[in-house]
């Protein structure tokens, strides 16, 4: 499909339709989206259990740590879990389904480049997702018992419903920070930023990383740097892709 793709890159394949025939794809999109949205919602509230063991995972082995304190705790954590766990489950079929419907408009040349995108911002959140959960979240699990403790406060027990909060909007904070390289490089892409300006920014983007490390991440210094050092990195990968798109070797 590549080849095709880069054959002729300006070529469309699909012949202009009728307005009607376009309502019609974007009425068989929307359904299939919310279709596929709940089934893997459904899913992904059977597998609850599973799930939520994958979550408790970042605060140790102890299981007298994590508590409901709430007799609904159980029902609304089963309701998080479908809402975010179906929407993470369904992101392919969604993505898919939106694919299939922008493609007759696009050259190929936009084809491959929107595949590009989609593949890479998928791969930088998922790169994101596993540093969150792996290096960050125990950290931020640590560091929240130690400020409890410095001020008198022991945490013997947690509220699993705030704890999964504080898991969930950590690993999608990182999902989307990752995403710095993709937005950076269709902004390339079109001219409105160049990699000169980025490197003449380059200080102010890593002020700014910090910054937003800093509001991003519990107030301990460990969890900041391993979202800060990683934007900067992109922040630097973003500008190589940026010039070498600016010197001709991407198209």
């Amino acid at each position: 499909m590549a080849i095709n793709l880069l054959k002729n890159p300006d070529e469309r394949n699909d012949p202009p339709r009728p307005l009607m025939e376009h309502l019609m794809a974007l009425r068989d999109m929307l359904i299939f989206g919310a279709v596929a949205w709940l089934v893997c919602a459904i899913v992904a509230g059977v597998c609850s259990p599973w799930i939520l063991n994958w979550l408790k995972s970042p605060a140790g082995s102890s299981e007298e740590l994590l508590q409901g304190l709430d007799l609904t705790t159980g029902v609304w954590t089963i309701i998080s879990i479908c809402g975010w766990g179906g929407t993470a489950l369904a992101f392919p079929f969604i993505a898919y389904a939106v694919l299939r419907f922008v493609f007759p408009a696009l050259t190929n040349r936009e084809k491959f480049v929107l595949m590009t995108i989609l593949i890479a911002g998928s791969a930088l959140f998922l790169a994101g997702v596993a540093l969150a959960y792996a290096k960050t979240l125990p950290m931020i699990v640590v560091a929240f018992q130690k400020i409890n403790e410095w001020v008198g406060i022991p945490s013997t027990i947690i509220r699993i419903d705030g704890y999964i909060s504080i898991v969930l909007k950590t690993i999608i904070a990182f999902g989307l920070v990752f995403q710095l390289p993709i937005i950076l490089f269709v902004l390339g892409w079109f001219g409105i930023v160049t990699s000169k300006a980025l490197r003449e920014k380059r200080r102010v983007a890593i002020v700014l990383s910090f910054f937003l490390a800093m509001f991003l991440t519990p107030p301990d210094p460990m969890s900041q740097l391993f979202m800060a050092v990683p934007l900067c990195l992109l922040y630097e990968l973003s500008i190589w892709m940026i010039w070498l798109k600016e010197k001709g070797s991407l198209h």
